[in-house]
């Protein structure tokens, strides 16, 4: 029988811890070929690398590296011929990432990112992140089970879901929307060694966020699974609707 094919890539490396767990856990209800960056790429979000030729890298019989973007590693693992998918892959995964990707994070995320090339180039696609290193292999058993749904599903018209395991190993799961992440946000102006100035972007560590009914925070703040579909608007009946007062506003 043929087996599913799924196409895993990520943000933190094809070296990460996240990545291999899934990879193990996957094995056991597909074929699955990894292709991702090379190094981390944590907040690169959507940028592909247009203007720099990319170098890419088999480690072990899939396994596949690029030193690029995540969004550059699933187009390249779509775009290659047979080099790195024998087939089109019935499902694109990214992660599983090391710390959360809730609310506004999804914008940054170079996780989600990858998911998303996976859903725009008209694949049903999952991007997956764990609070805590510790809870890899049990959220790794439970993206399993996850994927066996996604799988079931008849139809394979584009989606994209937003995942994300807050600590612990045990979890129900909901349904959710996008809530809102606050951040420390600031730049920090420093002097080198030699005189001369150079910032960093983001201020001290911590966020903050909202603890609205039916968000991906409060479910987090629940200790629950959130899954948040996400909007690819070519494919989104609702669009039209949602932005109409946007255009009536203009006339």
């Amino acid at each position: 029988m043929n087996r599913p094919l799924i196409l895993l890539s990520n943000d933190d490396g094809f070296q990460s811890t996240g990545i291999r767990s899934l990879r193990a856990a996957l094995i056991e209800v597909a074929d699955v070929v990894v292709c991702a960056p090379e190094f981390e790429q944590s907040a690169a979000s959507h940028a592909l690398s247009l203007h720099r030729p990319l170098r890419l890298k088999q480690h072990e019989p899939g396994v596949f590296s690029v030193d690029g973007t995540p969004a550059d590693s699933v187009y390249v693992a779509l775009y290659s011929g047979s080099r790195i998918l024998p087939k089109s892959p019935d499902l694109v995964l990214s992660g599983l990432n090391h710390g959360v990707n809730l609310g506004d994070d999804v914008f940054y995320s170079g996780t989600v990112a990858a998911a998303r090339e996976g859903a725009l180039r008209g694949h049903r696609a999952l991007a997956l992140s764990v609070a805590n290193d510790d809870s890899i292999p049990a959220a790794s058993n439970l993206t399993t089970q996850l994927v066996k749904c996604v799988l079931a599903r008849a139809g394979t018209e584009p989606l994209l879901y937003n995942i994300n395991f807050p600590p612990g190993s045990q979890w129900s799961v909901a349904q959710t929307r996008l809530g809102r992440r606050l951040y420390n946000d600031e730049v920090e102006f420093r002097s080198d060694p030699r005189g001369r100035e150079y910032l960093w972007l983001g201020g001290p560590p911590g966020t903050r966020h909202d603890s609205f009914d039916g968000t991906d925070t409060a479910a987090f703040d629940c200790g629950a699974v959130g899954v948040t579909p996400l909007s690819l608007l070519p494919y989104a009946n609702n669009e039209s609707q949602r932005t109409k007062w946007v255009i009536e506003g203009l006339s």
